[in-house]
């Protein structure tokens, strides 16, 4: 993996860092709109870091509408999200206004500002879920991580914003160094399709055979199946605060003991 390099905006528009900021292509118009996006954000330097990699460079995540990396400013760490060139959405303002919808309820990273091409927001320094389980494997800590995962769905629920991407959740459950989770990436979120945040996320940690689900039945035990899915299809039929705290109990209280 590519070392860490901080990179002042000024220099951004030097290669390899331009095609980045630019992924997958810059051209210097473009790039010059883009410095001068960041620097109404106050942004003074980008820190090129993380697991995944855009060319030769390390960022912190790579998907099909942006470039997520290490932004700073005014001597804090914050994550920035850069517009992908070939995207097809028109900005990142729609993204925005979803991630401020969802702080409203206490889920998502705290937006910070945006611009047409770059979202701002906190940086959340921990792990993947799928990274976390396999670090902090106490099983009260990790009841507790989940009962909150499914409680910020609740709430999200209850607003009717939908993320999405929960059914197929690895990069978007992310837990900090405090074992406090985080649902990120309202990319795909809306407001105008039913809100399923709950069953999703649900599908995603207990059922099927994700390695996920595995590590989760093996910190604390299995689930009964059948009683799961029919707390599924209560809470379905009607969504109300009693029927999401049966489904609560069926996914994390209710131990199924095999002979």
């Amino acid at each position: 993996m590519p070392q860490s390099i901080t990179v002042p905006v000024d220099q951004l528009v030097e290669e390899p860092y331009a095609s980045v900021v630019c992924y997958p292509r810059a051209t210097s118009d473009e790039m010059q709109t883009r410095v001068e996006e960041l620097k109404r954000l106050g942004v003074e330097t980008i820190e090129f870091s993380g697991k995944s990699s855009a060319f030769t460079l390390s960022v912190l995540g790579k998907g099909y509408v942006g470039i997520v990396t290490t932004a700073h400013v005014q001597g804090k760490q914050l994550a920035l999200k850069m517009q992908r060139v070939d995207s097809e959405r028109e900005s990142l303002y729609h993204e925005a206004e979803l991630l401020a919808m969802a702080n409203t309820i206490g889920v998502g990273p705290q937006f910070v500002a945006v611009t047409k091409h770059f979202l701002l927001m906190q940086l959340i320094d921990g792990f993947l879920l799928e990274e976390w389980l396999t670090t902090y494997r106490d099983n009260t800590d990790v009841r507790t991580v989940l009962t909150d995962i499914l409680e910020q769905c609740w709430r999200l629920d209850e607003i009717g914003l939908d993320h999405g991407e929960l059914s197929k959740a690895p990069k978007h459950l992310l837990v900090n160094k405090s074992d406090i989770p985080f649902i990120v990436d309202f990319e795909t979120a809306s407001t105008q399709r039913n809100a399923s945040n709950v069953t999703s996320v649900c599908q995603f940690l207990f059922q099927g055979n994700s390695e996920v689900c595995k590590t989760i039945v093996s910190i604390i035990g299995e689930r009964d199946k059948t009683e799961l899915l029919e707390a599924l299809r209560n809470y379905r039929k009607n969504r109300n605060r009693q029927t999401f705290e049966n489904l609560l109990k069926r996914c994390l209280t209710n131990n199924y003991s095999t002979k």
